[in-house]
């Protein structure tokens, strides 16, 4: 973000140098500069608004998913070996906790693991938590300055990358485990909800 900021202004100096400033009138030179360096500083709040519209529409769906799996799916595995309905939903909040904390620069409001690890995994209660997981998320943005975007963080042990690419690592994350429970639904006797792409 920083750096498509600076690469604006470079642009802007260059083509304000190469006016001629006899032919041009004094009003419109600055109605441009004005116009130019409006849209140099919307680029951050344009993404910002973006980004918490794609985590709305990803809490909204994945309440879906939650809404249509019935009570007695939520302790369904595929297989023995593998997560119930409840635990893929609720490791996924566990991702957007984990992951997210780490990108917005916030500290983690459970511990590791915690909510997969819950005792009370009931349909109410899954959802609750899941929701509470997405907020913590939307809120974290809203709050954060569009500067932050490039800053590098460490995550993962030693890899480098900046707090942009950790936030959509995260979306990545829950878009996989909701993508997963899709074969849960089915196994349920249930349809998914449709794709929610808008």
């Amino acid at each position: 973000m920083p750096r498509l900021r600076i690469l604006s202004q470079t642009y802007l100096f260059m083509i304000l140098n190469h006016l001629n400033k006899k032919t041009m009138k004094t009003f419109t030179k600055f109605s441009f500069i004005a116009l130019l360096l409006f849209s140099i500083n919307s680029f951050g709040q344009t993404d910002t608004t973006q980004l918490i519209k794609d985590w709305q529409r990803a809490k909204a769906y994945t309440l879906e998913y939650l809404e249509t799996m019935p009570e007695s799916g939520y302790a369904l595995k595929p297989t023995p070996d593998m997560r119930s309905f409840a635990e893929q939903m609720l490791h996924l909040t566990d991702g957007n906790y984990g992951l997210a904390s780490a990108a917005l620069g916030q500290k983690n409001p459970i511990e590791r693991g915690a909510s997969e690890k819950s005792t009370d995994k009931s349909k109410a209660n899954t959802i609750k938590m899941v929701m509470a997981g997405y907020d913590f998320i939307i809120q974290g943005i809203k709050k954060m300055n569009p500067a932050q975007y490039g800053e590098t963080i460490k995550m993962f042990g030693d890899r480098e990358m900046t707090r942009l690419t950790a936030l959509n690592k995260c979306f990545e994350h829950q878009t996989h485990h909701r993508g997963q429970t899709t074969v849960y639904i089915r196994l349920a006797g249930t349809k998914p909800p449709q794709e929610k792409l808008f």
